[in-house]
C-alpha cells in the first residue's frame, strides 16, 4: 500500500530525493511520514507532513537538509535531502499516520512502506 522509491548511493554533499506511492485511501486524510533506521539501532523520526501539507516536522538532525513535501492529487509523498552527510546512510521508510495532524511519535504511524537504501560516502 506504500512503496518506497528514489535510494541510492551517493557521495556526500549530494542529493536525493525519495519518492513514496500510496493508495488513495491511506493517503488523503492522513499525516505522513519519513522514517530512517540503521542495523542494530530503532527506527528513528526524520520527518512529518499533515494531511493538507500546512505544518512538517524534522528531525534535529536534519532540519536545514531536508524537506518533505506531498501531492495528494498523485497521491505521493515526497523527501528532498539536500547536504547529505554519511551519517544520513540508513534504510528510509515512508509512513501514513492514524490521524490527518504531522506526528513525530512512532506509535501514531499504522502503515509503512518497504523501505528504500541511501548510502553517503565520505
Amino acid at each position: 500500500q506504500l512503496q518506497a522509491s528514489g535510494g541510492g548511493s551517493v557521495q556526500a554533499g549530494g542529493s536525493l530525493r525519495l519518492s513514496c506511492a500510496a493508495s488513495r485511501r491511506m493517503f488523503s486524510n492522513n499525516g505522513m511520514g519519513w522514517f530512517r533506521q540503521v542495523p542494530g539501532k530503532e527506527r528513528e523520526f526524520v520527518g512529518a507532513i499533515s494531511w493538507n501539507g500546512d505544518r512538517t516536522y524534522y528531525a534535529d538532525s536534519v532540519k536545514g537538509r531536508f524537506t518533505v513535501s506531498r501531492d495528494n492529487a498523485k497521491n505521493a509523498l515526497y523527501l528532498q535531502m539536500n547536504s547529505l552527510k554519511p551519517e544520513d546512510t540508513a534504510v528510509y521508510y515512508c509512513a501514513a499516520a492514524r490521524y490527518a495532524a504531522a506526528t513525530t511519535d512512532r506509535a501514531h504511524y499504522n502503515y509503512w512502506g518497504q523501505g528504500t537504501l541511501v548510502t553517503v560516502s565520505s
